[in-house]
């Protein structure tokens, strides 16, 4: 067997998952079931196995303790303060997840005793650094969904304008001019316009719409810039 010369950190990976509430943004969170901080919230993640990439891995334990799985899932930050761990020499590579709530139950197992969505402003103490890992991905969330169309992740297959203005002004944390809002996302021309109306409302029928994805990836691969 061949020996290392230095010590081997362990290598970890850590989800920061979003949902949009009807008013806030929420975040999804499990309860440890083992030490150490045993009983505290913390973001989902795990320890990486040896035969598997980073994604897979942040796929495997975010399926694993929360049930979630084939979503938005994209690289945050590295994380390596010597003493982030109380149990060894630990890396973590964290994740951003935009998810939407409603399609999924959540299931706590493995080493999760509960998984639960919290308003991004009633937040529990978490475990480890996860509170600044979450401070990281939210400030990646903000600063990415006025230049790419990630925020549809959060949204419905098929959702109102309105719907589509709230979302920016819950994670932009700021109010958004409706007409100027209405002009730019229309002038992308990757909304789809739908012969369908949300009549769930005793109001007027809101017309219902739709993000052209496979539109929109033909675009940016010619040069196109999406900016709200």
């Amino acid at each position: 067997m061949y020996t290392y010369n230095y010590p081997h950190p362990a290598v970890t990976v850590d989800c920061v998952i979003f949902g949009l509430g009807e008013q806030e943004l929420e975040v999804l969170l499990i309860q440890r079931k083992a030490e150490p901080f045993r009983d505290s919230w913390a973001l989902p993640g795990g320890f990486v196995h040896i035969d598997e990439s980073l994604e897979d891995a942040a796929r495997r334990e975010l399926k694993e303790e929360t049930g979630v799985e084939n979503v938005f899932l994209e690289q945050l930050f590295t994380y390596g303060e010597p003493a982030r761990d109380p149990r060894e020499r630990v890396i973590s590579v964290a994740y951003y997840v935009l998810v939407k709530p409603s399609d999924f139950k959540l299931r706590a197992e493995s080493d999760a005793s509960d998984a639960r969505w919290f308003p991004l402003k009633s937040l529990p103490p978490l475990a480890f650094d996860h509170a600044s890992i979450l401070a990281s991905g939210l400030q990646r969330l903000k600063g990415k969904v006025r230049y790419e169309p990630i925020g549809f992740e959060l949204l419905p297959a098929r959702f109102k304008l309105p719907q589509l203005q709230k979302m920016y002004e819950i994670i932009l944390e700021q109010p958004v001019d409706k007409r100027n809002f209405r002009k730019k996302i229309l002038g992308t021309n990757l909304l789809v316009q739908l012969d369908e109306f949300d009549t769930s409302e005793q109001r007027r029928p809101a017309r219902l719409y739709r993000f052209d994805r496979k539109k929109y990836l033909q675009l940016k691969q010619k040069g196109f810039n999406f900016e709200i």
